[in-house]
């Protein structure tokens, strides 16, 4: 399960790891996988002790790891003497270990000796093992890291042929050097849907708040309603009748 979740969800997977070292902390393939946890976060002291165990306990491929992680605590006069003593190690461990030795060469600014550590029967282009696209992928590295650009384009396309499941970011690093440029159609979207949005707003607001004045205005103009004046009229006939004085015999006349 921590494997599955190392890429997705590495949080999740540190607690499965945790769990199981709980439950069978004496299984190497157990203590491999936490450290392999603790090496992906960066955490190379618990990487290195976990897998310094998983090999006591009888793991095997496990001294690239161990080396890089040397490596990753700046311990890189450690990391090479380990790398050294290495003997009778299995096809991939050796390629794998070499890749971490080249690393380390590039690290200290000695790019020649990177290349050294990475050149063997391994390294031809024709080949399609598993670890080709990463051997590929680090002498193309270390050529450029001895400015020989062009003939580290070749290794990176070299690498990104050979990367069928892509494990190099080989195709990125080709483009870069052929100065290519990737446009994303899509990116601004999102902010131009935005802008729509906020323009739709504020034309609905504004003829709110037209609506608003105009009623407004309806109701402080001073213009009377349609027949008020004849009400107005009638009332001022009756009130002037009222005040009509009587005549001669009493009454008020018509």
């Amino acid at each position: 399960m921590a494997a599955r979740l190392l890429d997705v969800d590495p949080q999740a997977a540190e607690a499965h790891a945790d769990t199981a070292v709980r439950r069978a902390g004496r299984v190497a393939a157990v203590r491999q996988m936490r450290g392999m946890v603790a090496y992906r976060a960066g955490e190379f002291q618990l990487a290195l002790a976990e897998f310094r165990t998983a090999r006591r306990l009888g793991g095997t491929g496990l001294l690239p790891l161990i080396v890089d992680s040397e490596r990753g605590l700046g311990r890189t006069d450690r990391a090479l003497e380990l790398a050294a003593e290495a003997e009778n190690l299995a096809p991939a461990e050796r390629i794998e270990l070499a890749i971490v030795v080249s690393g380390i060469r590039r690290d200290l600014g000695q790019p020649r000796a990177a290349l050294l550590a990475l050149r063997g029967p391994a390294l031809d282009p024709a080949r399609r093992d598993p670890w080709s696209a990463r051997l590929f992928y680090a002498y193309a590295e270390a050529l450029a890291a001895d400015g020989r650009l062009d003939e580290a384009r070749d290794w990176f396309a070299h690498a990104s042929l050979a990367d069928r499941d892509l494990e190099t970011d080989a195709a990125e690093r080709l483009d870069d050097l052929d100065g290519v440029v990737h446009v994303d159609l899509l990116d601004g979207e999102d902010d131009e849907d935005d802008e729509r949005d906020e323009d739709s707003e504020r034309d609905e607001r504004d003829e709110d708040r037209e609506r608003d004045e105009d009623s407004e205005g309806d109701e402080d103009d001073g213009s009377e309603p349609a027949g008020h004046a004849d009400v107005v009229e009638r009332e001022d006939e009756n009130q002037e009748d009222g005040r009509r004085e009587p005549g001669p015999n009493g009454l008020v006349e018509p």
